[in-house]
């Protein structure tokens, strides 16, 4: 089993390793925090419990929460405005938010066509919407794709200690540059900046383990093998 701790540990040795590595998620946040202004109306799409929007959701003139899944609202740790809700069907004005904030989502989209279309919508034009998510082609998420959807529950309890509430159904279906960029340009979005960032924690079940993940990563810097690396955080813009 790898638990957060773990990870979060074999992280802190990696970036001992690497000076000026940033892991996804502090790359996402300091991304997001590009865009915070006070005047700022934001949607934390899929916002599940909470994550980056509670560094920036004080500072910002409004912070709105979109799930599907009410367990995880009721549990939320810091935003008041929140609804349970389709993000294939957006309950706000069209060009009402600023900023748009999509954290460990893209991969749980079964229709991602539709859900692009409606966040575009709601954001105004110039806006942003940032995103961290897992790469279609990274290694860990190849063995995650080939397992049978009713086993993957199971499995990430089992390497990654997750209980049943934090794990939902995996598509896949736009986790890559390519698809990505595809999809929101067809509704007037386009890349502004965009990383591939690697982790060798996430298959640290050991010491010897962590040092392969960190020879791994370390092949993975050059050229076009760059497009493995395990997360993709990006940002795009509505023209």
């Amino acid at each position: 089993m790898i638990p957060l701790d773990k990870q979060e540990r074999y992280r802190d040795i990696y970036r001992s390793l690497r000076p000026g590595y940033e892991d996804s998620v502090t790359l996402y946040a300091r991304l997001v925090g590009r865009y915070v202004t006070r005047e700022a109306r934001v949607l934390d799409a899929g916002c599940g419990r909470g994550g980056v929007i509670e560094l920036h959701w004080e500072k910002v003139k409004q912070a709105v929460g979109l799930d599907a899944d009410l367990p995880s609202l009721k549990e939320h740790r810091c935003l008041e405005q929140l609804v349970t809700g389709d993000l294939a069907r957006v309950p706000f004005p069209s060009a009402y938010f600023d900023l748009i904030l999509c954290s460990w989502l893209m991969e749980h989209l079964a229709t991602p066509d539709e859900v692009f279309r409606e966040l575009a919508r709601v954001l105004i034009p110039g806006g942003h919407l940032v995103l961290v998510t897992p790469n279609a082609w990274n290694y860990v998420t190849l063995v995650q794709r080939l397992v049978p959807g009713r086993f993957q529950e199971w499995l990430a309890g089992r390497i990654y200690g997750r209980e049943q509430k934090d794990t939902f159904a995996l598509a896949y279906r736009a986790n890559t540059k390519g698809s990505l960029d595809d999809k929101f340009r067809r509704v007037g979005l386009v890349n502004e900046e965009f990383h591939f960032v690697g982790d060798p924690s996430y298959i640290a079940g050991s010491d010897l383990l962590f040092r392969l993940g960190v020879w791994w990563e370390r092949i993975t810097d050059w050229g076009p093998l760059r497009r493995t690396k395990v997360h993709l955080v990006a940002s795009y813009v509505k023209l």
